[in-house]
């Protein structure tokens, strides 16, 4: 049920244009994150389905998310992770500096 209204809203976002390309990317990772359709890798499948929105459908350039592999623990892990707690709360901002960075 997650994914499908995911997947309703999506259109209208785009159609709306509220956010920036940035931002709606942003949103929908969290939103996938939080979904959580798998077992593990759901962190991994949300940052490469947000880079492929934003490239794709919104025709910006995909996100760095920091330049590393955070699927072990590290600094950059711990601050990704805050950063999608922040988001839960509405405050989307670290999240979208984090992705840039």
């Amino acid at each position: 049920m997650g994914l499908k209204s995911l997947c309703d809203d999506v259109p209208v976002w785009v159609q709306s244009q509220d956010e920036s390309s940035e931002e709606m990317a942003v949103r929908f990772h969290h939103r996938l994150v939080w979904i959580h359709p798998f077992p593990n890798g759901n962190g991994r499948h949300a940052r490469l389905m947000a880079d492929i929105f934003i490239e794709n459908v919104l025709h910006g350039s995909p996100f760095t998310w920091a330049k590393r592999d955070l699927s072990s623990s590290s600094e950059q892990r711990s601050r990704y992770i805050n950063a999608l707690q922040k988001a839960d709360n509405g405050n989307y901002v670290p999240l979208l500096e984090f992705a840039k960075s």
